[in-house]
């Protein structure tokens, strides 16, 4: 049973197809019109732009049949797609011997054209389709030139262009042919044994895929249950030392409370780890989310309030510019709050004293443009393509704050990418960093409308 993934791959070559029968009709079109006009070369026009407008008329009856097949999101069979193709490469050298014909024949020098389309069918169809479809243009050709040598059909002279007695000399008929022939089958040969090289090649590639989806699934689980089981302990021993710092269980000595309070610090920072660990993995573990309609600026809203006591215990600007129009989208709203909080808590934590943050919300017509700009410490060059990566901290974050669990920022990508948007970062001209990331107002992964 064929993939999901070769079902699309063989629809987007039918399109492909399409599109590239789209300029042979134009250069079909201006060819004959140059040749005819301005290089004064015989021609039956009126034939050849009849055929033009019967391939008008064949290409978009290709495309309404490819769009039946796909219409709602449906997934056509390889063997029903993989048919289209073949009559389509088919038609397509009945058509070219048929433009041979009208054109000079033998005399035209077009027909290497022959030549691509086995190029094209080596490239998308299996080997032995591939010599089929050679056959096939060699058959037309030949019969083509020796039906027009013996004088049973017509020949259309190119006067003005080549001598109009090449048609009728038999040497220079059979040699053409055979070169040409043989070029068919060579080109075959050589392409559809590339074409299988890089077919191994890439099942090769999805295999090693699967297997490292596999592998990071177990990852993830095993992940989970440890952080969940660290979790309960961290919880536990938290209890514990509020118990014994709230002097519960006797009274203690001031290097006691000291010890007690550094502890219970400590055992918080270790559970916010735990706690962000552990929603990044079931985030992945998931890969759903439980979306609605929502304000995204009563969100906003509300993590700016949550931001704004840290931010003015270091004395910081903390101001906000949202557009009237910017308000409900479609998501989840507590994962939506929580990447915003961390872009803003981020820069809250590395930008100094007496600096300031903005955060902007713009309308963007499908989608909303939300950025945190602040007069920080900014992101070393080399290392913003990375600081979305798991557990990752730039070297100048590291010396400002030395216990940051590096999982903020990957949750906020996670969080943004799983609702179909962009998140990225780069400095300011003048100091600090701006986080920038787009939301759908609906979910392109959904689907939803």
């Amino acid at each position: 049973m064929e993939t999901l993934l070769q079902s699309t791959s063989l629809v987007k070559r039918a399109y492909w197809l399409v599109r590239l029968r789209w300029i042979a009709i134009a250069l079909l079109a201006a060819a004959t019109f140059v040749a005819g006009k301005l290089f004064h070369v015989s021609l039956p026009a009126f034939a050849l732009y009849f055929i033009a407008g019967l391939l008008v008329l064949y290409n978009f009856l290709l495309f309404d049949l490819l769009n039946y097949f796909t219409w709602g999101g449906r997934t056509a069979s390889h063997i029903t797609i993989n048919r289209i193709i073949t009559f389509q490469i088919s038609a397509d050298l009945f058509i070219l011997t048929t433009i041979l014909h009208y054109s000079g024949g033998i005399e035209n020098p077009f027909f290497v054209y022959f030549v691509f389309h086995m190029i094209i069918a080596s490239i998308l169809l299996s080997s032995r389709s591939s010599y089929i479809q050679a056959t096939l243009a060699a058959f037309l050709f030949g019969l083509m030139i020796l039906l027009e040598y013996l004088g049973i059909i017509s020949h259309h002279n190119l006067v003005g262009f080549v001598a109009d007695t090449l048609y009728r000399d038999g040497l220079f008929v059979l040699g053409t042919f055979l070169i040409l022939s043989t070029a068919l089958y060579l080109v075959v040969y050589m392409t559809t044994s590339i074409s299988e090289q890089l077919r191994k090649q890439q099942t090769g590639y999805e295999r090693a895929n699967t297997l490292l989806r596999e592998k990071d699934h177990l990852k993830n689980e095993y992940v989970l249950r440890l952080t969940h089981d660290i979790r309960g302990h961290l919880a536990a021993i938290q209890g514990c030392l509020d118990i014994v710092g709230d002097q519960i269980v006797g009274p203690l000595n001031e290097k006691q409370t000291d010890l007690v309070q550094r502890a219970y610090r400590r055992t918080a920072k270790c559970m916010a780890f735990v706690t962000a660990l552990l929603k990044l993995t079931r985030m992945k573990l998931s890969g759903k989310l439980e979306m609605e309609y929502f304000s995204l600026k009563n969100t906003i809203f509300n993590t700016i309030a949550s931001a704004e006591n840290r931010a003015a215990s270091k004395s910081i600007s903390l101001k906000y510019d949202i557009e009237p129009s910017v308000d409900e989208i479609y998501g989840e709203p507590v994962l939506i709050e929580e990447a915003i909080a961390n872009l803003l808590f981020n820069a809250v934590r590395y930008t100094p004293e007496k600096g300031s943050i903005k955060l902007t919300a713009k309308d963007k017509g499908d989608s909303v443009l939300i950025q945190v700009s602040d007069t920080g410490i900014g992101i070393p060059q080399s290392e913003i393509s990375k600081i979305f990566d798991e557990f990752y901290r730039a070297d100048n974050a590291r010396k400002v704050e030395r216990d940051g669990t590096g999982l903020g920022l990957s949750i906020a990508k996670q969080v943004v990418e799983r609702h179909g948007g962009k998140i990225w970062a780069e400095n300011n001209q003048t100091a600090g960093s701006t986080f920038s990331f787009v939301l759908p107002k609906l979910s392109r992964k959904s689907g939803t409308a």
